[in-house]
């Protein structure tokens, strides 16, 4: 998937809840390419993005990204949208970035692995030009779920099908990214699995112009309000980004948010940082950011259904998920 060429350097950060194993591996495959693996072992933080920055060998980590041909971030807490990514990203050109987090074995085997690469990018550049034509997108859920917003064609419209050759802001394969217009989405999300929270016991929010005004669901809201309040941050309230999920192996969700993001027919929900990448010119800036997924969903672009509970429908779409979900 990164097609790396001898004698380039190919960063690994961990910290002491990645496994090693899997740490190893990536080491001992990029030694079979005449590459050169770069391995960080850090402190495991307290908490992710910039607000884990006080764990971190900063200045050091920061100067040796901005050198490294691919980095491969796999921290059980995240650098993802610290001042330390935001460098890296800004400054190496060359960059190719990917984060799988605290991922396990088997997790990567069924996120990364066994989907033709070309048709999946068939179906989300198409499910993409979709949502670009469209001035709203609402989602709804059985759970309860039901939110819309705007489009801002002035914002990010990602995709990541599995090619990381090329530099780039890089996750998982199997997902359509939106960042929200500002201040456009209104409603209620019945969260599935939520980031930071545990999932036996309902949650929801209400969205009001885009920011959380209420997160319902007895202790476990009151202790997710609690997380929240600790940051003492408005933008950690906002939403960040919408992801529409199309990994062809992700049919159920199993807790690993890196892969549940990418359920099939589902949607993953971000809140807190925004990088200005993704939100030109200046981003949203927060202490950090946490994600949250519904699974089976209803997409409408407009007033065009192109997901039914959970089942990709569009005339248009069909036959690339017959043929994606034939050779999986």
């Amino acid at each position: 998937m990164f097609k790396v060429q001898k004698g380039e350097t190919i960063a690994i950060t961990a910290d002491s809840g990645s496994d090693a194993d899997i740490i190893q591996s990536m080491s001992e495959a990029v030694e079979t390419l005449d590459a050169i693996p770069l391995v960080m072992w850090m402190p495991k933080a307290k908490e992710d993005g910039q607000a884990g920055m006080v764990d971190w060998p900063a200045e050091a980590l920061t100067a040796a990204l901005c050198k490294v041909d691919v980095w491969i971030e796999a921290q059980s807490s995240v650098i993802l949208y610290s001042d330390i990514w935001e460098t890296a990203m800004r400054e190496n050109k060359k960059l190719r970035y990917l984060i799988i987090a605290d991922s396990t074995i088997s997790s990567l085997v069924r996120v990364f692995t066994g989907f033709d690469i070309p048709t999946l990018n068939a179906l989300l550049s198409r499910v993409r030009d979709m949502i670009k034509q469209c001035t709203s997108i609402r989602i709804t859920s059985e759970n309860g779920t039901d939110v819309k917003y705007a489009i801002n064609l002035d914002y990010s419209f990602d995709i990541d099908d599995g090619d990381f050759s090329q530099p780039k802001f890089g996750t998982a394969p199997g997902f359509v990214n939106i960042v929200p217009k500002q201040e456009s989405m209104n409603g209620r999300i019945v969260f599935d699995h939520l980031q930071n929270s545990p999932t036996e016991e309902f949650i929801a929010f209400v969205l009001e112009n885009g920011t959380i005004k209420a997160v319902e669901g007895g202790k476990r809201a009151e202790a997710f309000k609690a997380y929240l309040a600790a940051f003492d941050d408005p933008n950690m309230y906002k939403i960040s980004h919408n992801m529409l999920g199309f990994n062809p192996n992700v049919h159920e969700l199993t807790g690993e948010l890196v892969e549940d993001e990418r359920i099939w027919g589902g949607a993953d929900f971000g809140f807190g940082h925004t990088s200005a990448i993704d939100m030109p010119p200046l981003g949203q800036a927060a202490e950090s950011h946490f994600d949250g997924v519904v699974a089976k969903t209803t997409i409408y672009l407009d007033e065009e259904i192109i997901v039914e509970n959970g089942v990709v429908v569009h005339k248009i779409l069909r036959p690339f998920v017959e043929k994606l979900l034939q050779n999986t």
